[in-house]
């Protein structure tokens, strides 16, 4: 079973998944946000935070299924789940197999589209580097996350990316990196998903295309998307604002595609 801690009392449940080099601490800015409506699980995936490695990949299937046994065990459905770039990834193939189990589908800073062919040759070539060098990996590449536009005020905030990268254990890393170029296309799943989806994506994400993302959206009323003035890490660059848009657009309702 994976790692996971609860947080707030609010009666709608909320499932938030971490991304690549993570774990569930990263919430720390947006938790006090959303505490009072949801009841937050925060769960760490396969090979991050204190989870177990359980492969040598860990495709996104896995790490749903995964995700699921933990939520079987706790009783828990009928919940909004909620997936930060890898975490994402896993929150449509969970979505894919359990849409009955979801009330909404929130990708936060993530793709339903598959990596291009140059981009899965660069996770390709991360692989060595990340068993050759991993905390050298890990403090080049994580400032390239963050909106360069602002990357003085977000110095600290790089760091503790960092920091909290440093402790993922490189087998997990790696299985991940091998997991996400296996990932496919889940445009599909978009088009038939009964429930909510919402999309957050940053203007300036270096991770994300996200312009392309949101031109390739579905035109359906049941998604909403929202372009920030911020990088790929919504809870670190624009906590308040990324709070405010999951508390109002999965407990509310709010115009279609908004800017921020």
């Amino acid at each position: 079973m994976l790692h996971y801690e609860i947080a707030g009392s609010g009666k709608e449940k909320l499932v938030m998944l971490h991304g690549f080099m993570e774990n569930s601490t990263i919430w720390s800015e947006m938790e006090p946000r959303l505490s009072e409506k949801f009841t937050l699980i925060k769960i760490d995936l396969p090979g991050h935070g204190k989870s177990p490695i359980y492969a040598k990949v860990h495709t996104m299937e896995l790490m749903a299924e995964k995700v699921k046994e933990t939520l079987d065990s706790l009783s828990i459905s009928n919940f909004h789940l909620l997936g930060h770039s890898m975490g994402g990834y896993t929150a449509l193939a969970f979505a894919e197999k359990n849409p009955e189990m979801l009330k909404s589908l929130t990708l936060f800073f993530s793709s339903f589209l598959a990596d291009d062919d140059e981009k899965k040759e660069q996770r390709r070539k991360s692989l060595r580097v990340i068993a050759e060098s991993y905390p050298s990996y890990a403090r080049a590449g994580i400032p390239n996350l963050f909106s360069q536009n602002e990357k003085d005020i977000l110095e600290g905030k790089i760091e503790m990316a960092k920091e909290i990268a440093l402790t993922t254990p490189v087998e997990g890393v790696l299985a991940a990196v091998k997991g996400m170029i296996e990932r496919t296309d889940k445009s599909e799943l978009l088009q038939s998903f009964p429930g909510k989806i919402v999309v957050l994506a940053g203007k300036h994400d270096g991770a994300v295309k996200s312009e392309s993302i949101l031109r390739q959206l579905p035109d359906k009323t049941n998604i909403k998307s929202y372009l920030l003035d911020c990088g790929h890490n919504g809870h670190w660059e624009k906590p308040s604002i990324c709070a405010e848009i999951i508390n109002t657009e999965l407990l509310h309702n709010l115009p279609k595609n908004l800017v921020f």
